[in-house]
C-alpha cells in the first residue's frame, strides 16, 4: 500500500539548500534541481549567504508533481557533497 502524503500534487514547493559558500555552488544545486523538475527556472533562486560569509543558503521553489519525485529530490541533493541540509 503507498504511502498516503500530506501534500496535493503538483503544488508549488520551496526546498531549502545550505552549504558552504564556494564558487558554482547556486548552479550546481540548479542543475541537480533540474535534473529533478526539468521546468525549475534557476532564475527564482533566493540566495542569502550566513552572517559570516561560510554559508550560503538557497531556496528553490520548484512546481512538484509528486511525492516519488520529491523523494527523489531529496535524495540527489542530501547525497551531494557540497549540501550540508536540506528542509
Amino acid at each position: 500500500m503507498a504511502e498516503a502524503s500530506l501534500l496535493e500534487f503538483p503544488c508549488a514547493f520551496p526546498l531549502k539548500i545550505m552549504g558552504t559558500a564556494v564558487d558554482g555552488f547556486a548552479q550546481t544545486i540548479a542543475a541537480v534541481v533540474l535534473e529533478h523538475a526539468p521546468e525549475f527556472d534557476a532564475a527564482t533562486i533566493e540566495m542569502r549567504a550566513s552572517s559570516g560569509g561560510k554559508y550560503l543558503s538557497l531556496t528553490c521553489t520548484i512546481h512538484a508533481t509528486s511525492q516519488a519525485q520529491l523523494d527523489a529530490l531529496y535524495r540527489a541533493l542530501t547525497s551531494h557533497p557540497l549540501v550540508k541540509v536540506v528542509f
